[in-house]
């Protein structure tokens, strides 16, 4: 095993967003970086965690991250883990970074008395389909939806 999984650092920030971009190019999906290394940074590193972040590294590149807040379900009235990102370079998948990266969230997740781990991928994700069910996650299937504030851009 020539990889880790470690919490990032905020020397990592740069290498994230990259990832980031590269994950919505994946999903098809449109994204804008700008202000995103204050941003994440802010969310990531202030005394109350808006978001936890971690990344993979491989022979000290970073080659994945991924992230999760906590939210609480009106349905369980209990609260999950909601994995918002999961993002693995297409070269080191398969290695078993992914799973390893589910371990650990079942880990936190058993910590902070998560009824579960929610988390959603595109239709088209056959691949991220496969390790899902591969792991026993259960699909549920939604049509997500995203109204933009009238506030904020958040491209």
């Amino acid at each position: 095993m020539n990889y880790m999984i470690r919490e990032v650092c905020e020397s990592d920030i740069d290498s994230v967003i990259i990832l980031c971009q590269k994950h919505a190019e994946h999903e098809r999906m449109p994204y804008n970086s700008a202000n995103k290394k204050e941003l994440l940074t802010k969310a990531i590193f202030s005394e109350v965690k808006q978001l936890h972040c971690f990344v993979a590294e491989y022979n000290y590149k970073i080659v994945g991250y991924f992230t999760y807040t906590f939210d609480f379900s009106t349905w369980d009235a209990a609260n999950f883990l909601h994995l918002d990102c999961l993002y693995i370079e297409p070269e080191y998948r398969g290695l078993g970074i992914g799973k390893r990266a589910i371990e650990l969230l079942k880990e936190i997740s058993s910590k902070h008395d998560c009824v579960n781990i929610q988390w959603q991928t595109p239709v088209f994700n056959e691949d991220a389909i496969a390790f899902y069910k591969k792991i026993g996650a259960l699909e549920k299937q939604k049509i997500r939806y995203t109204l933009q504030s009238i506030k904020a851009d958040f491209n």
